[in-house]
């Protein structure tokens, strides 16, 4: 994007757009600064595009001592955290909050609407995830002085306003799609946990590496050249969502032609994550095949399952109470940074009923996950409509649609 902008739109520097803020966090060992009503955003919290809450809260005397407060308008993103190895976090702050130093803030400067600004650099990700570096903890962080020379486009507010009104109409009925998911999750959820109670108790336990093969995956960085190498699609941990694949947004890497059965993935094979957020640690999903010779990234295992085991039943242990529990017990965890490696992966304690006994649990739960698939297609579908949408809107092309 960029380029010639139309008629009436202004070529901005994102350090123009707005008054740029940085935030911090109070001191944890004073109890006078946490337990109040005021939501203090981290780069854990960060997850809706609509902010408004948080599961950490801060006083007024905690917001100013150590953190900063903004208003109702204020574009709040992502500047440092795992998640930036795999999505770029922004959103429009819908009351007053306070927000850590993993993020950053831009009050919108006049004329510009907040969520056209935030729209304007969420349909840029892809460049901008390419500005992230790795720390020396391993998470991402993102240059912010790199990320202020990104051009945006500006047209009158006016325009802003009913670019916003388009991306709202899609929102709305990807929105609906996801409360109809919602439910069916839960009734999905029920169905496994009642799976697991029922005749849990009778079933033998073993590890999983004894019924079963544990592999990661790529390591991004320096890829080969020349003959003898294979630039294929591979999955990231953006990718593997709980209980489903997401294929929307697929990048490539390039490996030795050699290491092509290392890392590729075969239909059955379960995926699980090495970390990130705590509450996607060891979440998972069995891979369809629906992408020919596809790889997977160094922070997602590969299981791949023996005679004994049904993918989809592990699938289903491994996201139940009980296999939830055992990778957030043995996971190494930090402030915002929790994270699984292959050899917990592999001691995992598993049940293993007959094969025939977990392909009958399965019945009934197969159906529910295959309508919660069709409705993740729809919205698949829907997300790429609509980054398409803006993605000409923001660029001036395609204005009409917005009228």
């Amino acid at each position: 994007m960029g380029g010639e902008w139309p008629d009436g739109w202004t070529r901005m520097p994102l350090a123009d757009a707005g008054k740029w803020l940085s935030g911090g966090t109070p001191s944890t060992a004073n109890s006078k600064y946490w337990g109040g009503d005021i939501p203090w955003i981290s780069a854990a919290s960060l997850k809706e595009f609509r902010i408004a809450h948080s599961d950490r809260q801060v006083t007024p005397l905690g917001a100013s001592n150590g953190s900063r407060l903004v208003s109702k308008g204020t574009v709040l993103f992502v500047v440092r955290g795992m998640s930036l190895k795999s999505e770029f976090r922004i959103g429009v702050t819908e009351r007053e909050v306070a927000f850590g130093q993993d993020c950053k803030a831009i009050i919108p400067a006049d004329g510009i609407d907040p969520h056209f600004l935030a729209h304007a650099v969420q349909v840029r990700t892809p460049e901008i995830l390419a500005m992230v570096e790795e720390t020396s903890h391993g998470t991402g962080r993102l240059d912010t002085e790199r990320l202020q020379e990104l051009e945006i486009g500006v047209p009158p507010l006016a325009e802003q306003r009913r670019i916003v009104a388009v991306h709202a109409v899609v929102e709305r009925r990807i929105s609906a799609l996801e409360r109809v998911r919602a439910k069916l999750k839960v009734a999905e959820e029920a169905l496994s946990a009642e799976a697991f109670t029922k005749a849990g108790l009778l079933w033998p336990v073993t590890r999983l590496e004894n019924i079963a093969a544990v592999a990661a995956g790529v390591t991004l960085g320096s890829e080969p050249v020349g003959d003898g190498t294979l630039e294929l699609p591979y999955l990231r941990v953006a990718n593997v969502l709980d209980g489903r694949i997401d294929t929307a947004d697929v990048k490539k890497v390039r490996i030795l032609r050699s290491q092509y059965e290392r890392y590729a993935l075969r239909k059955g094979d379960l995926l699980l994550t090495e970390g990130g957020d705590l509450d996607k640690l060891g979440r998972g999903a069995v891979w369809d095949g629906r992408i020919a010779q596809c790889l997977h990234q160094n922070h997602v295992f590969r299981v791949r399952c023996g005679e004994k085991m049904s993918p989809d039943f592990l699938a289903l242990y491994t996201s139940s109470d009980a296999g939830r529990a055992y990778f957030q017990r043995v996971g190494k965890q930090t402030t915002n940074l929790a994270s699984i490696n292959s050899t917990q992966v592999k001691q995992m304690p598993v049940p293993l009923p007959p094969l025939a006994e977990q392909e009958n649990l399965l019945g009934p739960i197969g159906s529910a996950r295959s309508r919660l698939a069709a409705l993740d297609r729809q919205v698949s579908k829907l997300r790429v409509v609509q980054q398409g949408v803006m993605e000409g809107l923001l660029s001036g092309e395609g204005t009409s649609l917005a009228t």
